[in-house]
């Protein structure tokens, strides 16, 4: 840890020095322009290295670093189009009212800048003031009516607009909310689908922005064209010299947002790290901790280290900004006075009256304004795009990664379930060598209204059964079959319907009591006697009552009137839970690591009692003491089945199942710690099944 401290020391120190001297230090525009790669002692110590982005939207940087004036022009009328599609999904008639809105505007300042010409060429004859004032009239009424209809047209907008925006980010964030839930377990676990979904994620909120931002760039679009048009009619040449104002302002413009843009994705990492840092200080979990050990100024200080690595580097932009800035203020003065020498030539030329001169100026300006806005808001609209690509690409990824529905019918009373030569291993990101498989050709039997016991070491695979029993995965190779219906090919309805679960690291809902045991069945009508038996089964009522409020505790802290349960409490809970889905499968998965020995006795007893009901309960557990509550046990070896059997017939034939049973007996004997039996040495592993 030294060693990789001294070199952070000293890469920062090089950094520093190329900094001040002007050097690339290895950016790819060089250091003005790129991002500096220093770090500090902080990301070395607490984070092991730089912390540096690398999420979806990463493959974006390099098509927005590609923006220029042309690239702007080519890319709108395709970014209006996708936005447009978004508004028109979530609410037609809005946007309908916006397009028309927007045209209707840009229509009264055409009409207002001419009716601005005719009233100064009237006021500039040599009539006396009554008549020129009388002619003006007209042009002065028409000038009214046009400011009027555009403040109405612009308040349209502005209802259209704020009724779009979050009407678009509740379509967006259900898609993305829907999509997310129906991908198999195994997309959720994929690092590359996560990536997807966490990019995606933005999608729903750069939905909202993308119309906000779309409404002004169509408002500066029109407002430019009217401009622009008016100049064409007056002079030719006055279009041109419109540009030339306007592209140091568009060129400052798009130079400081790729700055910006490149600074946001290799910061934000480190940027999330000074959070995680704050929150942890403010977390209650870690609250205990950090008033015992002191951990408090260690946090703070790294805080503020990482607070002033991100300081440097806004402080750095805005150094460039502002020298970009200048130099786009330069040009843009030169042009500025280029344009109005020009006009003053064709004035004394006699090739412009004064009249339309004045007008020119103020089209002039209303055009330049109006084209540096349109600049900058499609640079942000385009950055907003790119998020909502992400939420495309995760709408057709999660289609792909969504298992079909199944047609056939499972049986409505199995008489068991069976594995066939059945072989599972978990994606990767193309690792090498690839993965060791959770399951290598296993087949076993699960007669159904009984107590069948997964047990083995720690990664042979018990877990992952349970999960491709209930239909979480669709194994690689082989076949789950509820009698002779293959488990693939079912109603994947009915399949979830069949199975209820308490997962070692079940959900603790952060909801109230009642709503915690409900969510296992939030279809269900409501009854106490679904309830009541629930709490039976788990053995839970003393748990509900010495709750505050019983059923309806919340339990969550930070709340008003938030309860905290242990986690013996938690897990009977879940097995309340369990029990008030009523599936004909119950999985189990090490239901007593958090409750004490009298608990766990009642425990047994009801699990016991819901096989003499019917139920079918696969227990996986590293206790084998509980397993002799069992029909059956399946003894699970590095993805392998090894033995089968009832418990005592396990034990008297020797195996793994009587080597792990007498370990972990040998643990509560008098006497020396038991000896290792030969080629399995105590502590490989084997005694945690």
């Amino acid at each position: 840890m030294r060693r990789r401290y001294v070199r952070g020391r000293r890469a920062q120190e090089h950094s520093r020095r190329a900094h001040e001297n002007g050097e690339n230090d290895g950016c790819e525009d060089g250091c003005e322009d790129g991002v500096p790669s220093s770090d500090s002692d902080s990301e070395h110590l607490l984070f092991g290295g730089p912390l540096r982005y690398d999420t979806g939207w990463a493959r974006h940087e390099e098509a927005y670093l590609e923006l220029s004036l042309r690239a702007v022009i080519c890319r709108l009328p395709r970014l209006l189009a996708s936005g447009f599609r978004l508004a028109w999904r979530a609410d037609p008639y809005a946007a309908r009212a916006l397009v028309a809105a927007n045209a209707g505007r840009g229509l009264t300042q055409a009409v207002g800048l001419l009716a601005v010409n005719r009233v100064l060429a009237v006021l500039m004859t040599g009539a006396t003031l009554e008549d020129r004032l009388r002619s003006a009239l007209p042009s002065l009424f028409v000038m009214a009516v046009a400011v009027s209809a555009g403040a109405l047209l612009r308040a349209a907008s502005t209802y259209a607009a704020g009724r779009l925006g979050p009407r678009v980010e509740r379509a967006a964030t259900e898609l993305y909310l829907e999509r997310a839930a129906q991908v198999e377990l195994a997309a959720i676990e994929d690092d590359r689908f996560r990536r997807l979904l966490d990019s995606a994620r933005y999608g729903a909120a750069s939905a909202r922005r993308m119309m906000d931002i779309g409404n002004r760039v169509i408002s500066a679009v029109i407002s430019f064209i009217a401009a622009a048009g008016v100049l064409t009619v007056l002079h030719p040449v006055l279009l041109p010299l419109l540009a030339a104002m306007t592209l140091p302002g568009t060129w400052s413009a798009l130079t400081t947002a790729r700055r910006r843009y490149r600074s946001f994705h290799a910061w934000s990492r480190h940027t999330r790290a000074g959070g995680l840092l704050g929150h942890m200080l403010t977390d209650t979990g870690a609250a205990p901790e950090i008033r015992v050990h002191g951990v408090g100024p260690f946090l703070l200080r790294h805080f503020r280290s990482l607070s002033e690595s991100a300081e440097a580097e806004q402080t750095r932009l805005a150094r460039l900004e502002a020298r970009t800035g200048l130099i786009a203020a330069g040009l843009a003065g030169a042009a500025t006075a280029a344009t109005y020498l020009a006009l003053g030539g064709l004035l004394l030329g006699g090739a412009m009256e004064l009249s339309v001169a004045g007008t020119a100026v103020i089209a002039i300006r209303t055009g330049s304004s109006s084209l540096t806005a349109l600049a900058l808001e499609v640079n942000a609209l385009h950055e907003q795009a790119l998020f909502v690509g992400d939420l495309d690409r995760l709408c057709e990824e999660a289609a792909r990664r969504t298992p079909p529905p199944g047609t056939l019918a499972l049986p409505d009373r199995p008489e068991r379930i069976r594995f066939e030569h059945v072989t599972f291993t978990y994606p990767g990101d193309g690792a090498t060598p690839p993965r060791t498989p959770a399951l290598d050709d296993v087949t076993l039997t699960v007669p159904t209204g009984k107590i069948v016991a997964l047990v083995g070491s720690n990664g042979s695979g018990k877990t992952t059964l349970a999960k491709l029993l209930a239909g979480l995965y669709t194994p690689q190779q082989g076949r789950v079959l509820w009698d002779e219906t293959d488990a693939a090919l079912a109603d994947r309805r009915q399949l979830a319907d069949r199975v209820a679960m308490v997962a070692q690291d079940f959900t603790r809902w952060p909801f109230t009591a009642r709503v915690n045991i409900t969510i296992g069945r939030p279809e269900a009508p409501s009854g106490d006697a679904r309830m009541a038996s629930a709490i039976r089964h788990a053995g839970a009522q003393d748990i509900i009552d010495g709750l505050p409020r019983g059923l309806d505790t919340l339990l969550v802290r930070g709340f008003r009137g938030g309860h905290e349960l242990s986690g013996g409490q938690w897990q009977r809970l879940g097995f309340c839970r369990a029990a008030y889905r009523q599936g004909q499968i119950l999985v189990v998965d090490e239901p007593t690591a958090a409750l004490d020995a009298r608990t766990e006795l009642k425990v047994f007893d009801e699990i016991r009692s819901l096989a003499d009901e019917g139920s079918t309960v696969l227990l996986i557990t590293h206790r084998l003491a509980s397993v002799r509550h069992a029909d059956l046990v399946h003894v699970l070896d590095k993805g392998r089945l090894v033995e089968s059997g009832t418990p005592a017939g396990l034990l008297a034939s020797g195996g793994l199942y009587a080597e792990l049973y007498t370990l972990q007996a040998s643990q509560y004997a008098s006497g020396d710690p038991p000896r290792a039996s030969a080629g399995r040495p105590v502590g490989s592993g084997a005694v945690d099944c």
